[in-house]
């Protein structure tokens, strides 16, 4: 009990801080003078450093034991959220959140792969459901809390706030943690972490340069042509190798390659949501940072409550039936909002989102319990690694494409504005273009709805994998 609230802590941690400056980025915007682009490298960074790490952790499991892993995790977090505090520019900010991220990367899996370890698949949905808790109420009081230290307070206070409370973690994991797997001498296949680091490195700068270069760019289309060739490239040699650093037999799993897709959806939407909806309410209608958290706040609890339920369905009635609520309830919360204007109002909006965040508590744990259970226990921490890579890898570029489709339809929109309403003052312009620049992306992330509901419908019942089994 006592190791798995400790893992919870540090999880619940490092999650927080993940998306703690989602809010604070029209603030940094203007307190480092960078553009939407530049700025939004906090989140991308690191998420990119997070999923080029993820691939290594099904290595790093093997070789280190589970107290090793989550003490270095968290003293990664410690230096980087230093480092973030003390930051006299933004690249100094920029290499911190990177280090931070490398702490991030390691804890996801390490919590995963225990969980798999220790409890049988019929509690498995229950647990699942716990970590759940910890991983979404982070991001639920997130935007929240980054947006009353920044009105109120400096954003320095988002990191140094951090601290303390990382260093007692470290403290509680040195008296309690207890080591849960063998470790075995593997040697590191260097040159696949090469070709993971530089591919998938490459491809998520490509995605997300495209915002402000346009996809025409010669350096967007050449980035990520090499990082798609990169990746090809790692993929053969882990399919070839004995030993390979991220095992790629899990995809010959049915059920696994369905529900990672659908995974890869489900987050592309889920974060472009959380980055599209501050930047709306912020630069579309003037509302400040503590407004944008306390709109998401509601449904993000509803959301952190209802993984715990969703994971005691789950152990009961198998996913399909969860997956197909989910979609039923996130396809109109993101139809809603595809007609945006400057008098829509809070309460709608909040309405709305309380009602996508009950969609995504059907969806997001169960499909990683759902993919997880489907593989033989050899292939778990595998799983659990190319699981989290494509959650890390579609979460960035799906904030990517997302700004980039906002980026692109508000430029165009602000020209055919000026055009058509010559006496509108140039804040107007711009106001009214980022509200249609947002409604734009949501259209986007309605057919992404609707092709994750689709795919849903080929993910067999609960009796059909028992047959199987």
């Amino acid at each position: 009990k006592v190791l798995l609230t400790v893992l919870i802590i540090g999880c619940f941690l490092s999650t927080l801080n993940q998306t703690l400056l989602n809010v604070a980025l029209s603030n940094l915007m203007e307190v480092f003078s960078v553009s939407a682009t530049t700025v939004q490298w906090l989140s991308t960074g690191f998420m990119l450093v997070n999923g080029v790490l993820v691939p290594i952790t099904a290595y790093l499991m093997k070789r280190f034991s589970t107290r090793q892993l989550f003490i270095s995790s968290m003293l990664f977090l410690l230096i980087g959220s230093i480092f973030c505090a003390l930051a006299p520019n933004f690249a100094m900010l920029l290499i911190g959140r990177m280090v931070q991220a490398v702490g991030a990367g390691i804890i996801m899996p390490l919590l995963m792969s225990i969980v798999m370890f220790i409890f049988p698949p019929e509690k498995r949905g229950s647990m699942m459901g716990l970590i759940g808790l910890a991983m979404i109420f982070a991001p639920a009081i997130a935007p929240t809390l980054a947006g009353f230290i920044i009105d109120y307070y400096s954003w320095r206070w988002l990191f140094i706030g951090l601290i303390p409370l990382v260093i007692i973690t470290i403290l509680l994991a040195v008296k309690y943690l207890i080591n849960v797997s063998e470790t075995a001498k593997t040697k590191l296949d260097v040159v696949s972490v090469i070709l993971s680091t530089i591919g998938f490195g490459l491809i998520l700068y490509g995605f997300s340069n495209a915002g402000s270069h346009g996809w025409d760019d010669k350096v967007v289309i050449s980035t990520i042509s090499v990082g798609i060739v990169t990746i090809a490239t790692f993929c053969l040699r882990q399919i070839k190798s004995n030993d390979p650093l991220l095992n790629l037999s899990v995809f010959q799993n049915k059920v696994f390659t369905l529900t990672s897709i659908i995974n890869m959806i489900v987050t592309m939407m889920m974060y472009a949501d959380m980055i599209l909806l501050p930047i709306y309410l912020q630069n579309g209608r003037g509302f400040t940072a503590l407004d944008a958290g306390l709109l998401l706040l509601p449904g993000a609890l509803v959301n952190a409550f209802m993984s715990p339920v969703t994971g005691k369905i789950y152990d009961r009635y198998g996913a399909k039936p969860l997956f197909i609520i989910g979609l039923i309830f996130i396809i109109p919360s993101m139809w809603i909002v595809t007609d945006l204007s400057e008098t829509t109002s809070f309460t709608f909006l909040m309405i709305r989102t309380i009602f996508l965040r009950i969609g995504l508590s059907f969806i997001t744990m169960p499909l990683n319990t759902a993919g997880l259970n489907a593989l033989p226990k050899t292939l778990v921490t595998h799983g659990t690694a190319v699981n989290n890579t494509l959650r890390q890898i579609s979460g960035a570029i799906g904030a990517a494409v997302v700004i980039t489709i906002f980026t692109a339809q508000t430029t165009s929109h602000a020209k055919s504005l000026l055009v058509e309403t010559p006496n509108a003052t140039a804040e107007m312009v711009r106001t009214l273009a980022s509200i249609l620049g947002s409604s734009d992306a949501y259209y986007f992330m309605t057919i992404l709805a609707i092709i994750a509901f689709i795919l849903t419908l080929f993910v067999p019942s609960k009796k059909m994998m028992q047959q199987n089994g």
